[in-house]
């Protein structure tokens, strides 16, 4: 079991990594960079990672969240099976978000699966260290653990709102 970081004078860890054969990771170390500088203590796994490797790294490093970068269009896959290994190593309390060529349609998908926010090629950096420092940690786990709100999306930038029935 995951076990919670309970000090809050403790920065915001998170591992930043690159899920499968994807080999373009100039996004995610801008990213790891960004959140280094503004206070994030930044675990970068680095390329190739599988999604056992990243999860068994954010709960050996006692990580607050995970940032993934997905330019291979893998994307449902990789973030599906980063979730599933995170609920069976009882580490749901880690706060999962990422970024890349990820399309409208494939965004309300992976938030149901517990993916906390999306951000897409454009997104200002500081939206990103905004966002973590608001969403990722232990002040805001039991806010995150409270599913949103039916027809509510929790992606910052820019994704297309819930289908409305019909």
């Amino acid at each position: 079991m995951h076990t919670a970081r309970t000090s809050r004078t403790v920065p915001v860890r998170v591992v930043v990594a690159k899920p499968g054969l994807d080999g373009h990771d100039r996004g995610a170390k801008v990213i790891a960079r960004a959140l280094r500088d503004a206070g994030v203590e930044v675990v970068y796994t680095g390329l190739h990672q599988t999604p056992r490797q990243i999860v068994d790294t954010a709960v050996q490093e006692d990580a607050d969240g995970i940032g993934l970068s997905v330019l291979s269009g893998a994307h449902m896959t990789l973030f599906a099976q980063v979730m599933e290994l995170l609920r069976e190593q009882e580490a749901t309390d880690i706060v999962v978000f990422g970024g890349g060529i990820i399309p409208e349609a494939d965004i309300v998908p992976l938030l149901g699966l517990g993916v906390a926010a999306l951000f897409t090629p454009g997104t200002p950096t500081r939206d990103v260290t905004d966002w973590v420092h608001a969403h990722v940690g232990r002040h805001c786990a039991e806010q995150l653990r409270d599913p949103a709100p039916a027809g509510t999306a929790r992606a910052p930038h820019p994704s297309p709102p819930p289908p409305t029935p019909r």
